[in-house]
């Protein structure tokens, strides 16, 4: 397969503005990998923080962007088994944004039956990332008061979506235009992060108790304030994102000043060093798409060639839910 086909390449670290369509060759997929053909690709802000040269471990330009797709395999590279020529798998893998990609066979997870590529798009980075972070890590339970920041975003609907079921009091944080979106999928409080008092008003809002759990996605100055609403001695400050910047907690702080659990949580890592933990939670998942829980995805899908667009209205925090792109 030596013939040319589209994709997003992003040619320096100026932003998705400089992204653009250009020819590649189709990758070879190699030991232990898959090749797919997309039929659609998610976008995450972690592919926005790849166009500023932000996200920890990313890749040089130029490169073809993108790192989740869903779509049919088509060749299987050596030592393969457990998936077919012709199945439809989710998964992550390097240039997503493209009409072929490679994936490790390990990480590519069958598509529900029944459904499309675009709607099992999330299954992998949005659901998995959530209830992950709020089960095994997390310890969520029936009335804990759960604190969801980017709550109208794709983890952040998964979260909420999953902290309801298990019996919790949510409360996401979202800009005002998304409020009603964060309430239709169960929240029981939304707090606009532009405007409010968030320590005030979470403190408010649990009785002055703190939050059990906090998905901090944020980082920056966010981060600092998810640790101070955490409950003392048992909250757990779940960390899957740093999309506004570092931040830090001393151990002094934690010692005597914020007594809670900071937990750190990557899925990729987790894919590759704790295997039987993402089984479980993969086992969970379908648990969760049978009782309806979990019900097929409905992104907001754009052509390939609008895909910079779309990075930027990501960036813009302009967006809700998830976002795809068809090659």
């Amino acid at each position: 397969m030596g013939w040319g086909v589209r994709a997003l390449v992003q040619p320096s670290v100026g932003g998705p503005g400089v992204m653009g369509v250009g020819d590649v060759a189709v990758p070879v997929a190699g030991v232990g990998e898959v090749l797919v053909k997309v039929g659609a690709a998610g976008v995450n802000f972690a592919d926005v923080m790849q166009t500023r040269g932000t996200y920890d471990g990313g890749p040089t330009p130029p490169y073809v962007a993108g790192f989740e797709a869903a779509g049919e395999v088509v060749a299987l590279g050596e030592g393969v088994t457990g998936v077919a020529v012709g199945e439809h798998v989710i998964g992550t893998g390097a240039g997503a944004f493209a009409e072929y990609v490679v994936m490790p066979a390990d990480a590519a997870v069958p598509v529900p039956a029944g459904w499309s590529d675009e709607e099992a798009l999330g299954l992998v980075l949005n659901w998995a990332t959530a209830l992950v972070s709020l089960r095994p890590l997390g310890q969520l339970k029936a009335g804990d008061a759960v604190l969801i920041h980017a709550a109208a975003g794709g983890v952040g609907q998964a979260a909420v979506q999953i902290a309801k079921h298990y019996g919790a009091t949510v409360i996401g944080t979202a800009s005002a235009a998304k409020h009603d979106v964060v309430r239709r999928l169960g929240a029981d409080h939304v707090v606009d992060y532009r405007t409010a008092d968030l320590v005030a008003e979470v403190r408010r809002l649990t009785n002055g108790r703190g939050a059990d759990i906090v998905l901090e996605s944020v980082g920056g100055d966010t981060f600092r304030r998810s640790v101070e609403v955490a409950r003392r001695v048992t909250g757990k400050v779940v960390v899957i994102g740093a999309a506004a910047g570092e931040a830090s907690i001393t151990n002094w702080e934690l010692n005597f000043k914020h007594p809670v659990h900071v937990i750190g949580q990557h899925l990729t890592t987790t894919i590759q060093q704790a295997p039987e933990l993402f089984a479980q939670v993969l086992a969970e998942l379908n648990e969760l798409i049978t009782a309806g829980v979990y019900p097929p995805g409905r992104p907001t899908v754009y052509d390939l060639a609008d895909g910079p667009k779309a990075l930027q209205e990501l960036e813009a925090r302009a967006t809700v839910g998830k976002i795809a792109l068809k090659p």
